[in-house]
């Protein structure tokens, strides 16, 4: 009995030169697209690359299917994330630096919500989850930092602290997200509330 190889989810090659870049940009792109208008069962290579403007062939070289491309999406949603969370480590308190990152995360989930919603779904499979481990990673060690601040109670354990943050944030601002709420600053402000009690910061 032979096993079936699993379709790989890494890109086949990373895009050296700029006009690469531009066409790997634009599949995704187109991705996102399809995603946003017509869900994930109307995702497929064929329309990617119809939308994209790019031949078959052009996208078989960088993507070797469908989770491939999914997975590069939610990679590149992650990125912009984390590129604006990262401004939560040069403000000056614990706090600040709180606020910011529930603002990054709002931010993330309400610019593009039917996006957002889909992928969110889709780094729920094993498969991609694993794809993504190295982002949970990150996201930890980042708050670790902002949880060193001293105006930020001692937590027991920071690494649990952290994971418990990601957790509840990402479980308020989801179902925000699924409600279709699109208030930013109301949102914040009931994330804020809620990590303000769980770390003991609630006066």
């Amino acid at each position: 009995m032979t096993t079936r190889k699993r379709p790989s989810l890494k890109p086949r090659k990373i895009p050296q030169q700029s006009r690469a870049g531009q066409t790997v940009a634009a599949i995704l792109e187109a991705a996102a697209r399809i995603l946003e208008t017509k869900g994930i069962e109307g995702l497929n290579t064929n329309s990617v690359a119809q939308r994209a403007g790019v031949s078959i062939g052009s996208l078989y070289q960088y993507f070797p299917g469908k989770d491939a491309l999914i997975v590069a999406l939610c990679q590149r949603e992650r990125a912009v994330f984390f590129a604006e969370a990262e401004g939560a480590l040069r403000e000056p308190s614990g706090e600040r630096a709180l606020q910011h990152l529930i603002a990054a995360s709002v931010h993330q989930q309400l610019r593009r919500p039917a996006l957002a919603r889909l992928l969110d779904a889709e780094e729920g499979r094993p498969a991609i989850a694993r794809e993504l481990a190295p982002f949970i990673v990150a996201m930890s060690e980042l708050i670790g930092q902002i949880l060193a601040h001293e105006d930020i109670p001692p937590q027991p354990s920071i690494e649990t602290a952290a994971d418990d943050i990601i957790a509840i944030v990402r479980a308020m601002v989801d179902a925000a997200g699924y409600r279709g709420e699109e208030d930013r600053a109301v949102l914040e402000e009931r994330v804020s509330r809620t990590l303000s009690g769980y770390l003991g910061m609630a006066g």
